[in-house]
């Protein structure tokens, strides 16, 4: 279990993503904040609470306090402690196998939803579609990390030369920033996945696994964007 988070460690001008990968439950205040701590993960937490209106003074006490309290519950996967290898693997058995099969599942149940009730909320159309596309761009981009990124991950923790993965790396972090517009533009669509007084059940279904998609997205992109990518790139070594 990690150790409860102090004060005095929380430097202001530390990234979110440093931060989220000293302290993995960290990420579960940054989101009920607002604060994106994947694809905004380069971003000091004094510029974010600036940019988003929060007393620095205040998240701070808040981020001690419930890390603290958090700590003392069931222990969390700490991925900037894994290996090379090890992160990848844990990527791909958990997160790609999430998505493979939760994906077809919401893609499912928002056809249905807007078949049967898109003549009541217009909106249910452009969540199918979304979802649609959504759920098309993540299995394309999981396919590319299977089968050409994380073997060369693998190739480098082995002692290969990271030349040549700038590339491959750049473009898959633009698909976790397209990904990551994508479920914002959902999560307006559907008021931040608030079912309204008559919502069907397989509609507050589909908002439940949104939501929770969301969630793991946010987690997904944060220990590639923040601890994997930086590391391959720096030739497996820990940083």
């Amino acid at each position: 279990m990690s150790s409860p988070i102090i004060l005095s460690t929380l430097n202001p001008e530390s990234t979110v993503g440093e931060l989220v990968a000293a302290q993995p439950r960290l990420a579960r205040i940054f989101e009920k904040l607002g604060i994106d701590y994947c694809c905004g993960g380069k971003q000091t937490l004094a510029a974010v609470c600036a940019r988003r209106g929060l007393n620095l003074v205040t998240t701070l006490a808040l981020l001690e306090s419930t890390g603290a309290a958090l700590a003392a519950g069931p222990a969390e996967v700490d991925p900037a402690a894994m290996g090379q290898v090890e992160l990848a693997d844990h990527i791909e058995a958990v997160h790609h196998a999430y998505l493979k099969a939760e994906l077809p599942r919401l893609v499912e149940m928002a056809e249905r939803v807007a078949l049967k009730h898109g003549w009541r909320d217009g909106r249910l159309e452009e969540v199918r579609m979304a979802v649609r596309d959504l759920a098309e761009e993540m299995l394309s981009h999981m396919q590319k990390e299977e089968l050409i990124l994380f073997p060369l991950v693998r190739q480098i923790a082995a002692g290969g030369s990271s030349g040549g993965l700038a590339g491959p790396i750049a473009q898959m972090e633009a698909e976790h920033e397209s990904a990551g517009s994508m479920t914002a533009r959902l999560r307006l669509l559907t008021d931040g996945f608030t079912p309204g007084p008559d919502a069907c059940n397989t509609h507050r279904a589909l908002l439940a696994g949104l939501a929770d998609f969301e969630s793991d997205l946010h987690r997904h992109v944060h220990k590639e964007n923040n601890i994997l990518f930086p590391r391959a790139l720096a030739g497996g070594r820990r940083s």
